[in-house]
């Protein structure tokens, strides 16, 4: 799924094409420090179904944000990274993990120790 980008004259709905999803801007925080296998996000993301997770990866993949590498072993192993593209997301996530923490902490609510780190 493409972005068209002729349908957006608000860069914000630009960014929220993009990164919109439930679970895509989850993807990208976990893919920020390096590659990780499909089972490996699964498990760092254990509200989002597989058939969710997976959807969510081949759009982020098709936008050129993450990159999807299959290796030629028994069984097969795949990794997902970001892209030079999907790295240049950071500073939007990184200002949603700050602005995350913020508000959790005003609602009284602890960060997930996952969310720690901002990277980019």
């Amino acid at each position: 799924m493409k972005i068209d980008q002729t349908m957006y004259d608000c860069p914000v709905g630009a960014t929220l094409a993009l990164i919109g999803g439930k679970y895509k801007p989850v993807i990208l925080w976990h893919l920020r420090e390096g590659k990780l296998r499909y089972g490996e996000l699964q498990k760092r993301i254990p509200q989002a179904t597989p058939k969710m997770l997976a959807q969510q990866l081949r759009a982020l993949e098709a936008d050129g944000a993450v990159a999807r590498t299959v290796y030629p072993t028994v069984p097969p192993r795949v990794e997902y990274e970001l892209t030079l593209f999907g790295r240049t997301l950071l500073p939007v996530l990184n200002a949603m993990c700050e602005w995350g923490e913020q508000f959790l902490q005003t609602q009284g609510r602890r960060p997930c120790p996952l969310a720690k780190g901002p990277a980019g």
